[in-house]
């Protein structure tokens, strides 16, 4: 009897071994296994739909013969595990790019006090040279209003941003002053966004440069308050005739203020904008209870190609583009193609006094009337001339907005404002090494913190483990009760 308790004693010693040493050997393989692939560096496999995770197309022919050096700085990036595989991405893109990771912050002063941030804030350093671009994880992502999806622009973000510190020479927007309705601090936001995307943005007073600079890849003209002085009217023109482009951004004239110099640079591109503002009756084209906040899709396709995201513009207190008819149109040389228009049952109100959300019998019928506007003109030479018009300028401003008196935000928040307007101007500056991906959310990206990752390894590799681990223990006892 002693003899088999001592036989099965050593036969359960040794199955326990050869239990545990299995164990040690999938360890050891998974970890071997993991630490090679780390070694390696190999991409990982994407098998997303949008290539959520990989280096578009786009970014390989924009930045995949770069010859200037460029320095990626993750600061505090150590809990986004997506972005700091997504950012090495690019080192294997072009050797030229390098990938700094700074996690603890505590000890970098120099970093903290030069970008003025805390030492748990988060911060993307993009830099070359002298020149360097910052970007924060809010300028990773925006909205996509017609779904409310996500959407994911962390690529366009790096590229752009690499862009942008190895350009040789930037476009260059004026924003046009003298005569302004809007103090430029306005557009403080919108200009902080057009420099982000690679662009150089000055303001322009006619009366002291006497001309629109050579230079000038796209004027800014925002809703005036008073008439052009001739000589300006003049220099617009001279502008408008050697091919220039000009975004227009014009509030309806509320106040009937007459502006003949202003309206013969607007006569060269057959239009004209309303004195009434326009009012929404479609409530899925407004905002609730705000019939003056005209919600229209925008047809981004005329503004950048291959740009996979809807667009809804809001426009507040809009006024309505008048083209002249097509004979007059044709004898100008214009054409023009609609960007954003209302609903069907909009109407225009001219007698502001009037209180009612609905249409009265003072207010007229304005049924798809037109918000927004590509026009070309085409000029002796074979040039053309391209004017982008909104009827509105609020929307691109950073002017506080009530929102159902629940909470403010800035009018350039409100839908995709700031996209509609920064698209514009870089469709005006023929800007083609600038580049959009707009990845959706149907597939949704891997961005989770570091604990967040663990549990989720934990889940997939641990708990297998641990079932197998019992199911050999469970064996075992069964086995011995036999």
């Amino acid at each position: 009897m002693k003899k088999l308790i001592e036989k099965i004693k050593r036969k359960w010693l040794k199955d326990t071994f050869l239990t545990i040493l299995l164990i040690v050997i999938i360890f050891a393989i998974y970890f071997g296994i993991n630490y090679g692939v780390k070694k390696l560096n190999l991409e990982d496999l994407d098998l997303t739909t949008d290539k959520v995770y990989s280096i578009s197309e786009s970014t390989v022919t924009k930045l995949g013969n770069l010859e200037k050096d460029v320095q990626i700085q993750l600061l505090n990036m150590g809990d986004y595990v997506y972005l700091l595989d997504f950012a090495n991405k690019y080192t294997q893109l072009n050797s030229h790019i390098s990938l700094e990771r700074i996690d603890d912050l505590s000890t970098r002063t120099d970093l903290t006090s030069t970008y003025g941030i805390e030492s748990t804030d988060s911060l993307i350093v993009i830099k070359s040279g002298e020149k360097e671009t910052v970007l924060s994880l809010y300028d990773l992502y925006t909205y996509d209003y017609t779904t409310y999806e996500q959407i994911d622009i962390t690529e366009e973000a790096i590229t752009n941003a690499i862009i942008e510190v190895t350009i040789e020479e930037k476009p260059k927007v004026y924003f046009l002053e003298g005569h302004n309705n809007y103090d430029s601090s306005y557009f403080q936001l919108l200009q902080q966004n057009i420099t982000k995307e690679a662009n150089e943005v000055q303001s322009l007073n006619l009366l002291t440069t006497q001309s629109v600079p050579e230079d000038c890849s796209c004027l800014v003209i925002t809703t005036l308050k008073e008439d052009l002085l001739e000589a300006e009217r003049d220099q617009l023109i001279a502008y408008s005739n050697r091919g220039g482009k000009i975004l227009l951004l014009a509030d309806s004239n509320i106040l009937g203020t007459k502006m003949p110099n202003f309206q013969q640079v607007l006569d060269l591109y057959g239009f004209s904008i309303s004195e009434g503002i326009l009012m929404e009756q479609d409530q899925s084209k407004m905002l609730y209870g705000s019939p003056h906040f005209i919600i229209a899709e925008v047809d981004s396709s005329l503004l950048k190609e291959n740009f996979n995201m809807n667009m809804n513009i809001c426009v507040i207190s809009s006024g309505k583009i008048d083209f002249k008819e097509e004979e007059t149109l044709q004898n100008l040389g214009v054409s023009y193609n609609i960007l954003a228009q209302t609903s069907d049952s909009a109407f225009l109100r001219t007698h502001l006094e009037l209180s009612s959300s609905v249409k009265t019998n003072q207010d007229t019928e304005a049924g798809n009337s037109i918000i927004g506007a590509i026009v070309t003109r085409n000029l002796e030479d074979g040039k053309e001339a391209q004017m982008i018009v909104y009827s509105n300028a609020v929307f691109a401003t950073n002017q506080p907005i009530n929102m159902n008196n629940t909470y403010s935000t800035y009018a350039n928040m409100i839908c995709n404002n700031d996209d509609v307007a920064i698209n514009s101007i870089s469709y005006l500056t023929q800007r083609t090494d600038t580049i959009t991906i707009r990845k959706d959310t149907d597939s949704v990206s891997y961005t989770v913190t570091e604990s967040q990752h663990n549990i989720i390894m934990a889940i997939i590799f641990i708990v297998p483990l641990a079932i197998i681990l019992l199911g050999i223990i469970v064996w075992q006892m069964r086995k011995r009760k036999k």
